[in-house]
């Protein structure tokens, strides 16, 4: 078994955590807030500031007024936006790579998706106990990476969202951008 880790990224500032009720509200704003122009990430927040989901959107403090303004006028509901007063833990950012030789087979968090190294065609996903796998894995196995739907478009839960981290890590694979 080998271990890849991406390149580090340019540090992320932050400082504030928008906190939601449910996943999809995070992975909602997470994307019109990108779409906007904010660096953010996904996040678990830590223990003592969760209120709804185990998912929470990073921003910068100082933009929190911008922020704002977007979520509402996108009608993306959200519980609060908080000062970040102690570490959060980056949402699973570590991904495990596993290679059976002819294959290879990507972690991230409890969802696990493997590939032909060859061809780039999805031959198996495991993992997760969410109620949209099924469906994700009806709409993802026997396509080549490139081809297949991002789990974070079509899906629902923080299952689908991990296994959007592993596609989008095995597509990173597969074109040689990690060795």
């Amino acid at each position: 078994m080998s271990i890849f880790k991406r390149q580090q990224k340019v540090k992320f500032e932050g400082g504030g955590l928008v906190l939601f009720q449910e996943v999809q509200q995070a992975i909602s704003a997470e994307k019109v807030l990108i779409a906007a122009d904010y660096q953010v990430r996904l996040v678990a927040p830590p223990p003592e500031l969760r209120k709804g989901c185990d998912l929470a959107v990073e921003i910068n403090l100082v933009e929190q007024p911008g922020v704002r303004r977007v979520l509402e006028q996108k009608d993306v509901a959200y519980i609060s936006i908080n000062p970040l007063k102690t570490g959060t833990s980056e949402l699973l950012q570590i991904v495990s790579i596993t290679d059976y030789g002819n294959w290879l087979m990507v972690k991230a968090a409890n969802m696990k998706l493997t590939f032909e190294k060859k061809t780039g065609v999805i031959v198996n996903i495991s993992g997760g106990g969410c109620p949209d796998i099924p469906y994700m894995h009806i709409k993802l196995m026997g396509k080549k990476l490139e081809e297949a739907p991002r789990p974070k478009e079509i899906g629902f839960t923080l299952c689908s969202l991990m296994l959007d981290r592993a596609l989008e890590e095995a597509r990173a694979l597969k074109r040689g951008e990690i060795s």
